[in-house]
């Protein structure tokens, strides 16, 4: 196996960027263990809300290497992880390719959700894919324009916690709904995919904080840049105070005081706001930026197991 094989393999795991992952997972993670509190869980409908959450994710960020090369967002001068397009590691038209063929296998795993879910999800599905490319892609890339956190937010929160509790709880009515049946949207799912939200959305503040100068100069005028620093900081620790006010409201509700698990990830999280609030260099905002992911994991685990129990 030459070396040339192993880079290659390797520039597409960066590619991927493995590390962005858990703001694909994490949501599912706590739609499996509300719709398990709330008497509804249905292992196949989770596992490919779960593999189709997953495709989406790797597919928008095929489309953000992609799209930031050729709209000229990256360059030599900017810090943090290699972009595989614009250090010529792999093709521009292969990447694109392998966007496309990722979003279609989420389409091809989505065919069995819509045959649970209905027309929901049609217009769920189509609407994230459109929106992993729109992020940077697009006449209009809203990742551009200071519209990237509302867009994790919800893609990557609200849609994706509700939706995973939605096709487990449609498992249980007829098949291909067109409309929610009754009680598949509960509004536990709404809060919980609250704290979820802001933990991906606070993953996209360090990276975008990271790139202040770099955005500035290429045109990428992302939330970051049209706020600064300071307010950036103060976002990234108001999303992490809602986060951990979102169990209050579980155990307000009657799920009991395990639902206030997800405060055990309490330490990590004010120690990685300790770092962002005090750097603002990739040598510290790269490891922040990891350990804010490993933060949503381990409040994730937390929050499904505490509002399971």
């Amino acid at each position: 196996m030459s070396d040339v094989d192993v880079s290659r393999r390797r520039a597409w795991l960066m590619a991927a960027r493995p590390h962005t992952l858990p703001a694909g997972i994490s949501p599912v993670v706590v739609g499996v263990g509300i719709a398990y509190a709330l008497g509804v869980f249905a292992a196949l409908p989770a596992l490919a809300a779960l593999v189709g959450a997953l495709l989406i994710q790797i597919g928008a960020n095929f489309a953000n290497d992609y799209y930031d090369a050729i709209n000229g967002a990256d360059t030599e001068e900017r810090e943090g992880f290699t972009r595989v397009t614009q250090s010529g590691m792999i093709e521009a038209a292969e990447v694109k390719r392998a966007m496309y063929l990722t979003f279609l296998a989420a389409m091809v795993v989505g065919l069995y959700l819509v045959y649970v879910g209905g027309l929901t999800i049609v217009v769920v599905g189509l609407a994230s894919i459109a929106a992993g490319i729109a992020y940077t892609g697009g006449p209009f890339p809203f990742g551009y324009h200071g519209l990237g956190d509302v867009f994790v937010f919800l893609f990557f929160g609200v849609i994706a916690v509700v939706g995973t509790v939605y096709v487990q709880a449609a498992a249980y009515a007829p098949a291909l709904p067109l409309a929610p049946p009754a009680g598949t949207l509960p509004t536990a799912a709404f809060v919980a995919s609250v704290g979820v939200a802001c933990i991906s959305t606070a993953i996209l503040v360090v990276n975008n904080l990271r790139d202040i100068e770099t955005d500035r100069r290429t045109g990428k005028y992302t939330l970051a840049v049209r706020i600064g620093y300071t307010w950036s900081r103060v976002e990234y620790v108001a999303l992490l105070v809602v986060a951990y006010l979102v169990p209050c409201w579980f155990v307000a509700n009657g799920f009991g005081v395990a639902t206030l698990l997800p405060w055990l990830s309490l330490p990590l999280a004010a120690s990685v706001a300790r770092t962002v609030c005090r750097h603002d260099d990739a040598d510290h905002l790269d490891p922040a930026l990891t350990r804010t992911g490993q933060t949503l994991a381990l409040y994730s685990v937390l929050f499904a197991v505490g509002v399971a129990l």
